[in-house]
Parts: structure tokens; sequence; C-alpha cells
């Protein structure tokens, strides 16, 4: 009984040891101090190297299977002529958009059938391309974009992410001294990239195709601006 009596005795005090402990640490959803809130970015202009090209055409006749037939043919000269220079990378070559529908009448009923179809040519070898699309006599140009590479976003994506990782420090040691303190310590941090230059379609190309003449078709490029924003906060002390 003794020994019970000391044994509960002793859960009693650490009992009480653990709340006074409990108490004078500071809660979950205690107030944070000294914590400032900040911003920085960084933005790079890179020359776009990736070209895109597609071709298309478009057939309609009385009956669906000649004019899927029509398509068919065309798509296949073009993508024979498209393959004799295509490489991995610098011009790839691959099917588009398909389709057939039915025309109707002003009676509700088909009278006919239309349908289009596209070969896409793309890659980094501007000349490579441009000279293959100007070859092609089955399809016409109907759009052209530009766009940077993977490879390439990647490089400048890093560049911008250093810079805006080198203002954001900056910045955070500047704000410390402006209150007062000598230093601080990074608590959390956020990083946001995305890329400010979409494919443009180029009319000065598509114009130039209107000729179906087989030289190479006119293009350029524009720029894209990659930017990198880093926010989060610091512990100044």
């Amino acid at each position: 009984m003794k020994k019970a009596t000391h044994l509960f005795a002793a859960c009693a005090l650490l009992a009480a040891s653990t709340g006074l402990f409990a108490q004078n640490q500071p809660g979950p959803y205690a107030p944070l101090q000294n914590v400032a809130q900040l911003s920085a970015s960084a933005a790079v202009e890179v020359q776009q190297d990736l070209l895109s090209i597609a071709m298309t055409t478009t057939r309609d006749g009385s009956d669906a299977a000649t004019v899927q037939n029509q398509l068919k043919l065309a798509l296949e000269s073009a993508l024979a002529e498209a393959r004799k220079t295509a490489q991995p990378g610098l011009m790839d070559v691959r099917t588009g958009n398909f389709s057939l529908y039915p025309r109707y009448g002003k009676d509700g009923k088909i009278n006919g059938w239309q349908g289009s179809t596209e070969m896409v040519l793309e890659g980094r070898d501007f000349a490579r391309i441009t000279a293959a699309a100007g070859k092609v006599q089955t399809l016409s140009l109907g759009n052209v974009g530009f766009a940077l590479s993977r490879e390439a976003r990647a490089r400048v994506e890093g560049d911008a992410q250093a810079q805006a990782i080198e203002r954001f420090k900056a910045k955070a040691g500047e704000i410390s001294r402006g209150f007062g303190f000598s230093s601080y310590t990074l608590r959390e941090v956020a990083i946001n990239a995305n890329d400010q230059g979409p494919i443009r379609p180029r009319m000065m190309a598509m114009e130039a195709k209107a000729a179906m003449s087989d030289s190479a078709i006119p293009v350029e490029a524009g720029k894209s601006t990659v930017l990198v924003n880093v926010s989060g906060s610091v512990q100044m002390k």
C-alpha cells in the first residue's frame, strides 16, 4: 500500500510538471513576431528556337468514301515529300487533325461531304523545315508558329531563377536592416516560372505559300521572356 501511495504521488508530480512546461511554451496558434513577407522576380529574354508549320487541305464531294480517299492521297504525298529531309529534333514530321463531316441542304438532307487533313513539320532547323514545306504541293500552309524548346527554356529558366533568388536575398537583407535587425533566416519560399512568349502565327509566311512555289518559305522568329518569381517569408533577428 505504501508503494502504491508513492507511485500515485510521483505520477501526480509528473502531471503537474508537464502542465507547467506546456504553459510556458508558445501555443500552435501563437502570433508570429518579426516575420517579413516578400517577393522578387527576374526576367530573361531569349530568341525562340522551335518552329512549327502546319499544312492542310480540304476536299468536298457527293460521296464520303471519295472525299476520304482524296484526303488520304494528298496527305500521303505530302508525308512522302517531307520525310525525305526529316531528322529527329531538327525536323520532325507528324500528322495533325483529320475531319470528315456531311454537308446538308436546305431540306435538311445530306447533299455532300466535306473533309480536311493536316501535316505538321516542327523542329529547330528552320531552313530545313521551310525548304521542306515549300516543296509540298498537295497541302497548303495553315499556320506557322514559334516557341522555346525544352532545352532552351530549362537553360534560361535556370538563369532567371538564380537572378530572382539573389534579388530575394538582397531584399530580405535590406528589409531586416531597415527594421533594425542585423540578419535573418529563411522560413519558407515558393518559386514559380512561366513563359510569356506564346507561339505566334506569321501571316507573311502564309501569304508566301499562296504562290505554291517550291522555294523555302520566309519566316522570322520572335522572342520569349521567361519570368521567375520567388516569394516567401523570413524571420528577422
